[in-house]
């Protein structure tokens, strides 16, 4: 497994290394402040992309009603540019 270039007899000492500073009585506490901490930190991401999104979608429909406006100038550019072509081509 080679997870962040790190070998597997390289993660047993490091496992060795912490149950001998902590104590196997405290590392499931450790695990358990460290799993919360990690929630934490995905529901805060979670939460930033999510108001992202939101202001994404504000923007998306204020440029769709922009759009929607340009196409209908240009809509009526063509019917005009259409009468006055065909009035040239008589």
């Amino acid at each position: 497994m080679q997870f962040l270039f790190i070998s597997g007899a390289e993660i047993f000492f490091i496992l060795f290394v912490v149950v001998m500073v902590f104590g196997a009585d405290k590392i499931p506490g450790i695990a358990k402040g460290l799993g919360k901490g990690m929630r934490q930190l995905k529901d805060a991401t979670d939460d930033i992309k999510r108001e992202i999104q939101k202001s994404a979608d504000v923007d998306t429909d204020f440029t769709k009603n922009i759009r929607k406006e340009i196409d209908d100038v240009k809509k009526n550019v063509e019917e005009v540019s259409g009468s006055i072509k065909r009035d040239i081509n008589k």
